[in-house]
């Protein structure tokens, strides 16, 4: 029998395991605080007990995708739409500046009335105006173009979560007129480009497996991304999977530590999606090796209206009240809120 102690001080010292190893830990919740307590250790080695912060700003709730797992997808006909203004987006950047925020994730559906034209005129105000701080798109699939110009434009990160890397589970997720294979190839093309680069995956998706965890997983490791985003699996009423069980925040716990000890220079958040099914689901994030957070900056006249899933949490706070929650929360949890830009370090890097 796998000792599965073993796998966890393989990982622990950055030693390879193969594809049964993960499966074997990722099925497995009787070693989980042994799990936790190494990856916090490394995290710890690595970034110290910073929990970075970045200002959301939900910019559009149209998408020309039909996801069948989102709730702004464009078959949902009950969904509320709006879209930002510059000059709106560039408020909520100068309320969070004021707060601290010195990160900017402006986030999307794929909205086409947000050409490149636009894209790259916010970027560059942003970084007009305040120039130590990061700006990260998150806005989906692009051409190697659209990316090529955010870049030059001042765009720092992108965040392009893959979802699935199993074709046969991204069919079950997704429409035929999209494509797993120009998913991956836009995280390629980002990378090229110089962004610190996000991917990620939603666990306990419909139809989801172990094996597919490990595909997930086994593709991080060719991408080499700074960032990964993980969260549970939660439904919405106005998807196909209306009425699939939401999922585990046990299992998304246990990949955050196991990502943790495979990726100890990532950039790893506790997702708002942890605490919407867990009140204290970030916290626990934090203590698995989290050490990213995103509050909300955007107007609390549309933060319900982006409703990716249902019960989100934060939809009615003030983006001041929301932060001094989180920081309290942080805290509590033994760690502090920092609020640098956060940026992706490279151990090996700057060692040579």
């Amino acid at each position: 029998m796998t000792d599965i102690t073993d796998i966890i001080d393989k990982l622990f010292y950055g030693n390879s395991v193969t594809d049964d190893e993960l499966a074997v830990i990722i099925s497995c919740d009787k070693y989980d605080s042994v799990l936790f307590e190494k990856a916090d250790a490394v995290r710890q080695r690595v970034y110290g007990k910073e929990v970075y912060i970045r200002g959301l700003i939900e910019i559009s709730s149209y998408c020309k995708n039909n996801c069948y797992y989102c709730g702004i997808r464009a078959g949902n006909k009950d969904a509320e739409r709006y879209r930002l203004t510059p000059d709106e987006i560039l408020s909520c950047c100068r309320k969070g500046h004021e707060l601290g925020f010195r990160t900017f994730v402006l986030q999307g559906g794929e909205d086409d009335a947000f050409n490149d034209e636009i894209i790259c005129s916010i970027v560059r105000r942003i970084k007009s105006e305040f120039s130590e701080c990061a700006v990260t798109l998150s806005l989906g699939e692009k051409s190697y173009e659209s990316f090529a110009a955010y870049r030059k434009a001042g765009a720092d990160r992108y965040l392009l979560r893959h979802e699935t890397a199993c074709e046969e589970h991204y069919r079950k997720l997704h429409p035929a007129d999209m494509d797993l294979k120009n998913r991956k190839k836009c995280l390629f093309d980002l990378k090229s480009l110089g962004f610190q680069t996000g991917a990620g995956f939603m666990v306990g998706s419909p139809f989801q497996t172990v094996e597919d965890f490990v595909s997930d997983i086994r593709f991080l490791e060719e991408l080499k991304p700074e960032m990964i985003g993980i969260g549970p699996f939660i439904h919405h009423c106005g998807t196909p999977f209306a009425d699939w069980p939401d999922g585990s925040v046990a299992l998304t716990l246990r990949l955050l530590a196991i990502l943790r000890l495979m990726f100890p220079e990532v950039l790893l958040p506790a997702t708002t999606a942890l605490g919407t099914l867990l009140p204290d689901g970030r916290e626990r994030g934090f203590k698995a090796g989290a050490n990213v957070v995103m509050p909300n900056l955007s107007p609390v006249s549309v933060r319900k209206k982006y409703s990716l899933y249902e019960n989100k949490i934060c939809t009615g706070e003030e983006a001041a009240e929301c932060l001094n929650c989180l920081k309290n929360r942080i805290r509590s949890a033994g760690f502090e809120m920092s609020f640098s830009r956060g940026d992706y370090k490279n151990i090996q890097q700057r060692c040579t």
